[in-house]
């Protein structure tokens, strides 16, 4: 066993020195890749140091080190996809939080002006029923006992204005007009 020992720690070092030795000749072109694919210097770094940490915890996978490149490449790919697919649910979300607390002001006021115009084109009794129900937030309940009239016909209403306004604004949203 004694002998052993020597031979297994042997076949660490080799194994060690090998990887550190394709990781080196690899390692330009593995941060120009993940830069040309994240575009952005610091990810690029990151995300080559990711990938070289997991390549190094699954190097046992590797059968034929001459095909070290692609393997590692998918790695690498994997790793900036997976950094591609969180950064563009934090934008989402951030890109969210930004419009309702600055948003584009000018896309907004397009917008407000575009849905203005819808509403203004509706009856008054329509107008009504939108307002009460949208801007003041009633039910439909609470809008009928302030109108005085039945349940139905304030459904009926805001069905007809729902959809008028629905046919107004759907234009403009498919020429991305609506934001």
């Amino acid at each position: 066993m004694a002998e052993r020992a020597p031979a297994i720690g042997q076949a660490t070092v080799h194994r060690d020195e090998a990887f550190v030795r394709l990781a080196d000749e690899h390692l330009d072109k593995a941060y120009r890749l993940a830069w040309a694919i994240l575009r952005d210097p610091a990810e690029a770094q990151d995300a080559t140091h990711d990938a070289f940490v997991q390549a190094w915890r699954k190097w046992e996978t590797l059968r034929d080190r001459s095909r070290f490149e692609p393997w590692f490449d998918r790695i690498l790919v994997n790793t900036c996809r997976n950094r591609l697919r969180a950064t563009r649910r934090q934008a989402t979300d951030i890109s969210a939080e930004v419009a309702l607390a600055t948003g584009d002001h000018v896309g907004q006021a397009e917008d407000r002006d575009l849905i203005g115009a819808a509403i203004a084109s509706l009856s008054p009794d329509h107008q009504v029923v939108v307002a009460l129900r949208y801007y003041r937030d009633l039910t439909v309940e609470d809008i009928a006992k302030r109108l005085d009239i039945p349940r139905g016909t304030v459904q009926s209403r805001l069905h007809y204005a729902l959809k008028h306004l629905h046919d107004a604004i759907e234009p403009a949203d498919a020429k991305g007009t609506l934001r």
